[in-house]
């Protein structure tokens, strides 16, 4: 890692007319590291670590479009100006609720292809993900992106940040709230609760560990974008606040709609045997105590 003046070169490796920068690197090990510990948990669960490899070849690239489309239809008017740029995606401008759609869109596509219960292919990823935006945003810190708004030096210092992140910080004279670090530690603390309660025979119904990653990642997010002064807005409203809060209050919602009005769902922890001939019986008979109760 270079250091220029305070500040870290974004480009990590220059290889002649090749350079390969900080912030595509991260993205790239962050993906890596979700798919490697998502294909160790398919094994436990029953599903198999090739079904997640095949995956990753749809969903990543998926992933990836859905992001910079997002990005670039809300900053529309400064890339028409430059149409190439908007294929300068390792230069920033990756906007997580698009990578988000587009990958979860594709996965719903590809699960029902391969008749595999895409509740439980959501659940085994989503801690994963969470951990690789967590990572994913140390792209941002290099890049002096998506950060908050100007804060005084000694602020941070009170803070007990390294040297390292308070000079990156000092973007042209003027320090910055580390929004990056806020987002990038509150997806840390999801992910370790959500890997620990996971592991906790039957606690999570299938589908809950997923939405328990949106209305974590909801919650912190509609703080934390209220700090930032690169926010996307629709027209007075922050447009990741808008999603924010429909992450938080729908997947609250559904869970507690999923308990107490639909039919009883498998636990999420299994040995790998999947009891789905135990809760189809348990549809049944629920859907026919329904029907005797209109």
């Amino acid at each position: 890692m270079s250091l220029t003046l305070g500040l870290i070169d974004p480009v990590a490796i220059r290889l002649g007319p090749i350079t390969v920068a900080w912030y595509g690197l991260i993205i790239v090990i962050g993906m890596f590291l979700a798919v490697w510990l998502s294909m160790r948990e398919a094994n436990k669960r029953g599903i198999g670590e090739d079904f997640i490899v095949d995956l990753a070849f749809w969903i990543i690239p998926a992933g990836i479009l859905g992001a910079r489309l997002y990005y670039v239809l809300f900053e529309l008017p400064s890339y028409l100006s430059n149409p190439l740029s908007i294929f300068f995606f390792w230069e920033g401008g990756l906007a997580i609720f698009g990578g988000l759609i587009g990958g979860g869109l594709v996965l719903f596509w590809y699960a029902n292809k391969k008749n595999v219960p895409d509740w439980l292919v959501l659940d085994i990823l989503a801690p994963h993900v969470m951990l690789a935006q967590a990572i994913g945003r140390w792209g941002n810190f290099i890049n002096q992106e998506a950060h908050g708004g100007p804060v005084s030096r000694e602020f941070l210092e009170r803070l007990r940040l390294p040297n390292v992140i308070v000079e990156q910080m000092n973007i042209r004279g003027t320090y910055y709230h580390p929004t990056f670090l806020y987002e990038s530690l509150w997806n840390l603390i999801g992910f370790t609760i959500l890997m620990v309660l996971r592991a906790k025979t039957k606690l999570f119904r299938r589908g809950e560990v997923f939405l328990s990653y949106l209305a974590w990642y909801g919650l912190g997010r509609l703080f934390i974008e209220g700090m930032r002064t690169d926010s996307l807005y629709l027209g007075p409203f922050r447009v990741s606040q808008l999603l924010s809060v429909i992450l938080l209050v729908g997947s609250i919602g559904l869970i507690i709609y999923r308990r107490h009005y639909v039919y009883p769902t498998p636990p999420y922890y299994t040995d790998g045997t999947a009891p789905e001939k135990e809760f189809e019986a348990k549809r049944k008979k629920y859907e026919s105590k329904q029907k005797n109760n209109r």
